[in-house]
């Protein structure tokens, strides 16, 4: 009987090890498989007309853990709406949008600050 280190030196039953490492290959191939299931779904998703380019830029957000650039020259821009099937103009609009919103954020939070109200 030969040491084995998963089991710090006990003995374990060869055909239960065997099952063991079978189930847990099947177990890791499956979730490999729902990985890549998830990926190609956001891949579709990112580039569905039916999405928004809203949807298919948040879409693309995700996918790369980056978010869209303020700067309306960015070079990551072309690359968005290539890879999102969007025009140029309809990732700088939804960039706009986001910029408005975020202004609009700031003028209620420095009015509330002026009036002293929270």
């Amino acid at each position: 009987m030969a040491f084995d280190p998963v089991t710090d030196g006990r003995y374990r039953d060869p055909a239960t090890s065997d099952n063991w490492m079978a189930d847990h290959r099947a177990r890791v191939a499956l979730e490999e498989s729902g990985r890549l299931e998830r990926k190609q779904q956001e891949l579709l998703q990112q580039t569905c007309e039916r999405s928004t380019p809203a949807e298919r830029i948040r879409v693309w957000e995700r996918r790369h853990g980056l978010t869209l650039p303020r700067d309306t020259n960015h070079r990551l821009l072309n690359i968005v709406a290539r890879q999102t099937d969007l025009a140029l103009a309809q990732v700088r609009e939804e960039q706009q949008r986001r910029l408005g919103r975020i202004d609009a954020d700031v003028a209620v939070v420095m009015a509330d600050e002026s009036t002293g109200s929270t």
